[in-house]
């Protein structure tokens, strides 16, 4: 398979999409098994999420989004704003977690010296920490919602037990496509190093944590593939993770610590037909100040490095904008596409058409036009109005198509 642009510029979205009040409700009503975060799945859930999946696809493909994925509706959500549905799905997937009384929001901070990395807790996050007042005023707009689950502890061996899970979220994907005309669609899979960010207890080193989520999540990549659709792999740790080192690191130690996280996506990777493979880097962008985020030119090659067909990055939003001129002075490497963000989700503002052509027609200048792919920044689910996410998603097809007659 090729990503590549034939005769125009195609359009897609980094995954997530505003779920149904329906499917909302149903997911909150799940009942809770004993391990006290693991969701019991019921028949009205599966057939809501079917439905919705056939009708989100069809949605996104009358906007003229020409690669839909699911919206991740697999990924439970039980409140309209949740930033970390993308994330807490995978708790359900794997065995050797458990709740404690210390996780990654409760547990004391962590300080990093030269050539000894660790991620601090994320209330000690290095922008959180800045812009205190702001993060702790209810009033400031920068909350991040509610998740479906409480974030659990590594406590034992991570083994894969979501097979028919994400079985079911291909074979909704898969009907959907075909019932909308669309080529083929793709599912989002979380990556070993976003995984293994929660709290570890059982493994000796954070390596050895992020080693077993590879081998684990590795099945779930397979199933997606195996299924002929397009895998996204979503990893915001590889930017994300230096906001959460605190002190800030040498941008030397940083790359060290990614290395690792690319080496074990790779692993988890091998053997898999990474042609259709795309992958995701964001920084969060949650509706907060980034001050702190590093800069794309410190770990374009890192992302480049991942055995991959496409490279979703942020592009729309007001911290990252400027750095499309990073791949002036990058060589793509030959076959692969990039996916920049043309439309935000940190904002509630609308794009114009015209505006989403020209970011497109910037990135086209430099690599290429048949090697660009329109895309979001990230999710639109559980980050802003469902009004708001179709308007935006009007706004990239049209802008795509904008672009495509000025460039084909």
């Amino acid at each position: 398979m090729s990503f590549e642009n034939t005769d125009h510029v195609q359009a897609t979205t980094a995954g997530s999409l505003p779920r149904t009040p329906e499917l909302i409700a149903a997911n909150a009503a799940r009942p809770v098994a004993a391990d006290g975060f693991t969701l019991e799945t019921t028949d009205e859930v599966r057939a809501l999420t079917s439905k919705a999946v056939d009708d989100v696809v069809a949605r996104q493909v009358a906007l003229g989004i020409t690669q839909p994925g699911d919206g991740e509706f697999g990924k439970a959500m039980s409140n309209a704003v949740d930033y970390g549905a993308w994330w807490g799905y995978s708790f359900q997937r794997v065995s050797g977690l458990s709740l404690t009384e210390e996780n990654i929001f409760t547990q004391e901070p962590v300080r990093s010296t030269p050539g000894d990395v660790k991620l601090t807790s994320f209330p000690d996050r290095r922008d959180w920490t800045i812009f205190r007042d702001a993060y702790t005023d209810p009033e400031s707009g920068i909350g991040t919602g509610k998740n479906a689950t409480a974030f659990p502890t590594t406590t034992g061996p991570i083994v894969y037990t979501g097979q028919e899970a994400a079985a079911t979220d291909a074979a909704n994907l898969k009907h959907a496509v075909e019932a909308s005309g669309a080529e083929n669609g793709f599912i989002t899979a979380l990556s070993p190093g976003s995984a293994a960010r929660i709290a570890n207890e059982y493994y000796a080193t954070d390596e050895e944590h992020i080693w077993a989520w590879a081998d684990a999540l590795r099945e779930e990549y397979r199933t997606i593939l195996d299924a002929g659709l397009v895998l996204q792999i979503d990893d915001p740790s590889i930017a994300e993770n230096w906001d959460q080192i605190n002190p800030e690191p040498s941008v030397e130690d940083y790359r060290a610590f990614t290395r690792i996280r690319v080496e074990a996506l790779n692993h988890a990777l091998k053997g898999l037909d990474t042609s259709r493979v795309r992958f995701h880097l964001c920084w969060g962008s949650w509706h907060g100040p980034h001050t702190t985020d590093i800069e794309l030119r410190h770990i374009v090659d890192l992302m480049l490095d991942i055995d991959a067909g496409a490279y979703s990055f942020e592009a729309a939003n007001a911290r990252h904008e400027h750095e499309w001129t990073v791949w002036q002075d990058v060589a793509l490497p030959d076959g692969k596409v990039i996916v920049p963000g043309v439309v935000g989700h940190a904002t509630n503002v609308v794009e114009h058409p015209d505006l989403v052509a020209q970011r497109i027609e910037r990135f086209a200048s430099v690599v290429g036009r048949e090697r660009v792919i329109a895309g979001t920044d990230c999710g639109l689910g559980g980050r802003i109005h469902p009004h708001i996410a179709a308007a935006k998603l009007e706004s990239l097809g049209e802008g795509a198509r904008r672009a495509s007659a000025k460039l084909f």
